[in-house]
């Protein structure tokens, strides 16, 4: 009796196993290589900021840097309303850069 239990589970078919294992790849391949690539670049893109850009907030907010204060990470956006100070992690693409890649001359 026993030896017919392991026979049986010794006689797994691993076909079964591979639908499984290509749904976890691509997956991965899909959908959280290319997250944490634009995580990274937009990281990037915080650290980097000047005085003097034009940027989009994570909230839609668009305005121009006026001011950078390194020591409490915040910067200060002179939008249409007046100045707001924001997390420098609020930023969230430069707005300039969008819209020249987005014309083709």
């Amino acid at each position: 009796m026993f030896t017919s239990i392991f026979l049986q589970a010794g006689n797994t078919d691993f076909k079964q196993f591979i639908f499984p294992v290509a749904i976890i790849v691509i997956f991965y391949i899909f959908i959280i290589l290319p997250q944490r690539k634009r995580v990274k670049n937009e990281k990037q893109f915080q650290t980097a900021v000047k005085k003097g850009i034009k940027v989009v907030t994570s909230s839609g907010i668009h305005g121009k840097i006026v001011e950078i204060n390194d020591n409490d990470n915040t910067v200060t956006i002179e939008t249409g309303a007046g100045k707001i100070k924001f997390e420098r992690s609020a930023i969230s693409m430069e707005l300039s850069k969008k819209y020249n890649t987005d014309v083709k001359k």
